[in-house]
């Protein structure tokens, strides 16, 4: 393999950019295990398929400012990440659909492997490749890691499935949709169903005795008229 093709290879190696703001680079930090890096960030929140939140109920806006600090420690087999997103999520209360906003802080910590990083931790009855373990494992690429799917475990871990504007919110009336808390005495007179046919019945036949004394009324103003 000449020069030429060893850098090509490299380069399709290299997978994560740097300019990405969700992209973290350790070079700086080494790989003496002890060492220590803080960083603040903000970034942009991505939208879809990497939004921030759980979809149709509650998340960051595409485009909101995170707040990112994060703590890197240099281990024996890696760089371990700690960090906290601070983010105003938006969603719908549950209850009464009405909107609503909440701050949101989200903690994470992940191990980032090196590449190379051996298995001097596994016991000697452990299989030493164990393809299960290999895939929740994430690795850094040439010293750089992605922490977009961090975060967004995160947040998502962080928010409420099922978000509400109050904890007390009483909701929408179940016969009409109005929101209850507008009007804490919202009520509908109860109907025993037994006896809604009945009373419709009753209205029935009280009309028709409306219309024959009418009748009645109106044949002896005739009556009189006669004479």
């Amino acid at each position: 393999m000449n020069f030429q093709d060893s850098k090509a290879g490299k380069a399709l190696s290299a997978r994560l950019d740097h300019r990405n703001p969700l992209v973290f680079d350790t070079h700086e930090l080494g790989r003496r295990p002890g060492a220590l890096q803080r960083l603040t960030r903000e970034i942009e929140a991505p939208g879809p398929p990497s939004a921030l939140g759980i979809d149709g109920v509650i998340g960051v806006p595409q485009g909101a400012p995170v707040q990112l600090e994060i703590r890197l420690e240099s281990v024996m087999d890696g760089v371990l990440v700690t960090g906290t997103a601070r983010a105003s999520a938006e969603g719908e209360c549950v209850r009464c659909l009405e909107p609503l906003e909440l701050e949101l802080d989200a903690d994470f910590q992940e191990m980032f492997s090196y590449p190379d990083a051996d298995d001097r931790g596994r016991s000697s009855a452990e299989p030493a490749d164990d393809a299960e373990e290999d895939e929740d494992r994430l690795f850094l690429e040439d010293g750089l890691f992605d922490l977009e799917p961090v975060l967004r475990d995160a947040v998502v871990l962080a928010l409420p499935m099922q978000p509400v504007c109050q904890d007390d919110c009483p909701g929408l009336c179940s016969q009409c949709g109005a929101r209850l808390a507008d009007d804490p005495d919202h009520h509908h007179d109860a109907v025993d169903i037994r006896w809604a046919a009945l009373q419709g019945l009753a209205g029935t036949i009280q009309d028709g005795e409306k219309d024959e004394m009418s009748g009645a009324g109106d044949a002896g103003v005739d009556e009189k008229q006669e004479k």
